[in-house]
C-alpha cells in the first residue's frame, strides 16, 4: 500500500516554516488553488490542508480517497461539514493559537481610536502643531482606556485573552449575552444593556447564520455616540454599509476592523472608499504575527500527524 498523500492547496497563506509530518506520507503543496482545480489536485489524496480554499459537497463526491480536511485556521465556513460527515471525512481546525496576536491587535485599534492617533497624525502633517499658539495642539478629544467599559461579544479563548489585556489597562470588562437570549447567564450583560453602555464594543465570535450582520443599523443606533466598534473576528458580523453611514453621521465615535465580508476585496468595498480620521481598516492581519503564524503552523502539522497515527484531534 502506498503512503498517504497530503496536499496543501494554498500553502502561500502560511509563510512560515512547516514541521515535517512524522508519519510516513507523500507531500504536495501548491501556493494557491482555484476552486475549479481542487478535484484534480486532490485525486488520490488522503489528507487535504486548506486555509481558505472551499471544499464542497460536489468536490467530496469526486474524492473517494479523502479522509481528512485539515483547516489551517480556526474558521471553517468554507468547508461543507455536513457533506464531510456523510462521506466520512474528518474535519479538524486550529484552536486557541492567536490569543496573543488577535488580543494585541484589538488593543492596538482601541488605543489608536481612543487616543485619536490618525486624527492627530493628519493634523500634524497639515502643519497645525507648527502653527499652534501653545506648546500642544488641542483638537480632537482624547479618552483614557482606564475606567471605560469594554463589552466583548464572544467569551472563548480570544475574547478572554482580549479581556485580560483590557483589564491591564484598567478597563471594566463585560461579556455580552447572545442577541435575543431569553435569559442572561451569570457573569454576562444583557445584549441591549451592553449596546447602550459600552465605550468599546469588540467582536470575538464566529460567523454563523445566527450572527450574520449581528451589528447593523439598529444596533449602531443603540450605541453611545462616544463608543467605538472593533471587529477582528469575521467581516460578515457587521453590516458594512450601515457602519459607514454610522461613522459618517457621527452615530458612533469610531471603528477599527481587520476583516471584510469579501476577502480580498478585489471588487472594492464601501469601507475602503473613504478616509476618515476615526476609522481604521487593517487587511486581516490580526492573526499574522510571525510568532502567531508559527504557532498555527506547528499545530496544523500536529493535527495531521495525530490523524495519521489514528489519534485525531481538534475535530469539528
Amino acid at each position: 500500500m502506498s503512503e498517504p498523500l497530503i496536499v496543501f492547496l494554498d500553502a502561500a497563506t502560511l509563510p512560515v516554516p512547516l514541521l515535517t509530518v512524522s508519519a510516513p506520507h507523500r507531500w504536495l503543496a501548491y501556493p494557491q488553488t482555484s476552486p475549479c482545480d481542487v478535484v484534480e489536485r486532490l485525486q488520490g489524496a488522503t489528507v487535504v490542508i486548506t486555509n481558505k480554499v472551499p471544499i464542497t459537497r460536489d468536490m467530496l463526491a469526486q474524492l473517494p480517497d479523502l479522509k481528512l480536511i485539515a483547516v489551517a485556521a480556526t474558521g471553517y465556513n468554507q468547508i461543507d461539514v455536513a457533506a464531510a460527515r456523510e462521506y466520512t471525512v474528518g474535519v479538524c481546525n486550529i484552536r486557541d493559537y492567536a490569543i496573543h496576536g488577535v488580543a494585541e491587535h484589538t488593543l492596538m485599534l482601541i488605543l489608536a481610536l481612543r487616543r485619536q492617533l490618525l486624527a492627530y497624525r493628519q493634523r500634524l502633517a497639515a502643519g497645525e502643531w507648527q502653527d499652534a499658539a501653545g506648546f500642544c495642539l488641542f483638537a480632537e478629544p482624547l479618552h483614557d482606556l482606564a475606567g471605560s467599559r469594554m463589552a466583548i461579544i464572544g467569551s472563548g479563548a480570544l475574547g478572554q485573552a482580549t479581556a485580560n489585556l483590557a483589564r491591564a489597562f484598567g478597563m471594566e470588562v463585560v461579556f455580552v449575552e447572545r442577541k435575543g437570549a431569553a435569559q442572561v447567564r451569570p457573569g454576562f450583560l444583557a445584549w441591549e444593556e451592553a449596546l447602550a453602555t459600552a465605550d468599546v464594543m469588540s467582536l470575538h465570535c464566529p460567523l454563523t447564520e445566527g450572527t450574520k450582520n449581528l451589528i447593523g443599523a439598529t444596533e449602531l443606533a443603540q450605541m453611545k455616540k462616544s463608543a467605538i466598534l472593533i471587529n477582528t473576528a469575521r467581516g460578515g458580523l457587521v453590516d458594512e454599509a450601515a457602519l459607514l453611514v454610522a461613522l459618517q453621521a457621527g452615530q458612533i465615535a469610531g471603528a477599527g476592523i481587520d476583516v471584510l465580508v469579501t476577502e480580498p476585496p478585489r471588487a472594492g468595498n464601501v469601507l475602503l472608499d473613504v478616509q476618515l480620521p476615526n476609522f481604521i481598516v487593517t487587511p486581516h492581519v490580526a492573526w499574522a504575527s510571525v510568532e502567531t503564524m508559527q504557532t498555527l503552523a506547528d499545530q496544523l502539522i500536529g493535527n495531521v500527524d495525530a490523524f495519521l497515527r489514528g489519534q485525531p484531534r481538534h475535530l469539528v
